[in-house]
């Protein structure tokens, strides 16, 4: 496998960039490999996927590119006082891993994954752009913006999303996205969702996954008992989530 770390200068933040991609070293003329973009947490950076986990082992015998990017603190959003992550994470950057790297345009080729923050990100992209992806997964996904302002200091929060209060129609809601997805009659990527029981988020996962139900989404949901929020719980579901992309894709 070759891992590449990279930077880029982005139009749409207005500053250069970093990147990592792992992706086969042997690839022929011509072919166009499936992509997953992994996405991070809220502490981490594009990095942490390839150092915290066994990712790189786990490509081996999958042909398949991994894109990595990193977008801070900003919950993958157009930011109420701050860059426009959104657009960058959804439009500027598949244009531009497409234009540089032999990876496929097409949605059965096309997956999305993350941790925490990054797992909120992936179905963020997934209930945005159902026509743009075939699976996604979140591990432990801090689902539920509109619990989480405790986990930011000072006006963090509000500097990110604004004003939620009064608002029950919010582009950065997931169950608002659910929502108008499933009104919208589009077909909808797989889902995949999994956290452990003692995860200070498990109570927001199981939130997301009731009101997914109700709406009639069809959502893989795995559970283990006195997992919490860390990087041990997530290295194991690795393989369980390549495989389940795979199995789901073909």
């Amino acid at each position: 496998m070759a891992v590449i770390h990279m930077t880029f200068f982005s139009s749409v933040l207005g500053m250069t960039s970093p990147l990592t991609v792992i992706m086969p070293q042997d690839v022929q003329p011509g072919e166009k490999l499936p992509v997953l973009y992994m996405l991070h947490g809220l502490s981490d950076d594009d990095t942490t996927w390839l150092r915290q986990t066994t990712i790189e082992y786990q490509l081996a015998n999958r042909r398949m590119a991994v894109v990595m990017p990193n977008v801070h603190r900003s919950f993958y959003s157009d930011m109420a006082h701050g860059r426009k992550y959104w657009t960058y994470i959804s439009e500027e950057l598949p244009k531009i891993v497409k234009a540089m790297f032999p990876i496929s345009d097409r949605r059965e080729d096309t997956f999305v994954a993350g941790l925490s923050m990054g797992g909120y990100g992936a179905f963020k992209l997934a209930l945005a752009h159902p026509d743009r992806y075939a699976a996604a997964a979140s591990f432990s996904g801090a689902l539920d913006i509109r619990a989480l302002p405790h986990l930011f200091e000072g006006n963090e929060f509000t500097e990110i999303f604004g004003d939620l209060e009064g608002t029950k129609e919010h582009k950065d809601d997931l169950f608002y996205l659910a929502e108008r997805a499933v009104k919208s009659g589009a077909k909808l990527p797989a889902l995949y969702q999994c956290c452990g029981t003692a995860d200070f988020l498990y109570e927001d996962n199981i939130r997301f996954l009731n009101y997914a139900k109700e709406l009639g989404v069809e959502l893989a949901y795995e559970e283990e008992p006195n997992h919490q929020h860390e990087w041990g719980y997530w290295n194991m579901k690795l393989p369980r989530v390549l495989d389940w992309i795979a199995e789901v894709t073909k």
